[in-house]
């Protein structure tokens, strides 16, 4: 199975269908979203959303955010989404090498990740690919519309 891993840049009706695909798998409380809001998203120059293909289907994706901050350019691996049919496939594994060569080519220090304890097939490819678990709690606020 060839993946082909590429950079999306605008938000075609392709892209909107992949993202109401794929997104239900990895969250059962993400909303559907409008071509705006694809827009938007792909519009922020901290987003780099990377999609993987498979015989020309789209099978992956995940978004690499890039931020600065006073102890230098941070990246951050966050959606990583593989179709159950694709998984165990390579596809992951091509998304992630993606975004972290993307993060190195713009000079990052550090990119990070969180996965679920759950998810062991993800975190057992991570550790492959050289991510380490750090010793740290995450936080979470749920704002209220």
């Amino acid at each position: 199975m060839s993946v082909e891993v590429e950079v999306v840049r605008e938000a075609t009706d392709e892209v909107v269908e992949v993202l109401a695909r794929l997104l239900p798998q990895l969250s059962s409380t993400a909303g559907v979203l409008d071509r705006e809001s694809v827009a938007r998203l792909l519009g922020s120059d901290a987003n780099t959303l990377v999609m993987a293909r498979v015989e020309g289907r789209v099978v992956g994706m995940l978004t690499l955010i890039m931020f600065p901050l006073p102890s230098g350019l941070r990246g951050r691996i966050e959606d990583v989404v593989v179709d159950e049919a694709a998984r165990g496939h390579g596809v992951g594994a091509a998304l992630t090498g993606e975004a972290v060569r993307l993060a190195e080519a713009a000079g990052v220090r550090t990119v990070d990740l969180t996965s679920r304890p759950s998810r062991q097939a993800a975190n057992r490819l991570y550790e492959r690919l050289g991510f380490q678990a750090r010793d740290s709690q995450v936080y979470r606020f749920v704002v209220q519309p």
